[in-house]
């Protein structure tokens, strides 16, 4: 099963999008930070620069999760995003620990901010080139429900409050408290801790065949219920793949139904579920209501 063209775009323009936004962003606080040497504005390079890296890697695991189904992989490459998933984490955690052994040696070492005003514009600039970049995720999610954009838009959102704890710590320092740089630069390397570990745990759900949520599963059954003919439906199993939903399922049918009038109502139960859950492909098995109550306790 392959993903329709205008998701897959969606999914190429928004990891370009989000490398372009990282790389943009490490150039501008690069040359803020050298000319201020702000502890808080070294964490927030640090993080434009794992961002960075963490979206190429975001890239290619989604060219890769886009390609179809072959012989090797019949259920397709979707878990590609998931980890990639687990690669961000990874680096996110790293400069989470780069920023707070950083932010306590210039807690311990404090030293004057210079450019402070530099640092100011570009932390401005920042917040509104990753505003942007959330909102098209945010439809990019919405869309496709991609693992992997989820993911690069976890660790966005938390540089927009790490950018606006950057930009709150430079103003504040202009007015002689500087040695909140340094604490707000602790901080923000917790919380960027914490991100990681929520991106970690998102992914390894997806790895380990995490069900849909249980809310979801249980509207399914209802679908393959409600379906004219269908006496039942039990062994209802799910997971998610990238981004497609994998469910099974065995319907309760009259036994003396033909094999064709079987198969027909196994297609119809598929497309309800379908209709309603676009991303769910969906395998249906029959079983004879008369053998479903024999084999129940």
């Amino acid at each position: 099963m392959s993903l329709s063209h205008p998701h897959a775009n969606l999914l190429r323009l928004a990891t370009r999008a989000a490398l372009t936004v990282a790389l943009c962003l490490v150039a501008a606080k690069a040359v803020a930070w050298w000319l201020s040497g702000s502890v808080s504005l070294l964490a927030g390079l640090t993080d434009s620069l794992l961002d960075s890296a963490a979206s190429l890697l975001n890239l290619l695991a989604v060219h890769y999760s886009l390609r179809p189904a072959d012989d090797d992989h019949r259920y397709g490459h979707g878990k590609a995003e998931a980890l990639a998933g687990l690669g961000q984490s990874l680096f996110i955690g790293i400069s989470a620990l780069l920023v707070g052994a950083q932010g306590v040696n210039r807690l311990l070492h404090p030293e004057p901010l210079g450019a402070q005003a530099l640092g100011i514009g570009v932390m401005a600039l920042s917040l509104v080139l990753t505003a942007a970049l959330l909102a098209y995720q945010h439809h990019v999610i919405k869309v496709t429900g991609s693992t992997a954009i989820r993911a690069d838009s976890l660790h966005y959102r938390s540089d927009l409050l790490l950018n606006s704890s950057i930009l709150l710590a430079l103003i504040l320092a202009s007015y002689g408290w500087e040695r909140l740089d340094a604490l707000f630069g602790i901080g923000i390397a917790f919380y960027i801790l914490w991100s990681a570990g929520s991106i970690a745990r998102e992914a390894g759900a997806v790895l380990m065949d995490t069900e849909l949520p249980p809310d979801v599963s249980a509207d399914m059954h209802r679908l393959a219920c409600e379906v004219p003919g269908v006496l039942g439906a039990h062994d209802l199993r799910t997971r998610i793949s990238g981004t497609h939903w994998f469910v099974q399922l065995h319907l309760e049918l009259p036994g003396e139904l033909s094999l064709s009038q079987a198969h027909c109502l196994c297609d119809q139960v598929e497309a309800a579920i379908h209709a309603v859950y676009p991303r769910a492909e969906v395998l249906v098995h029959a079983d004879p209501s008369e053998v479903v109550r024999h084999d129940r306790p």
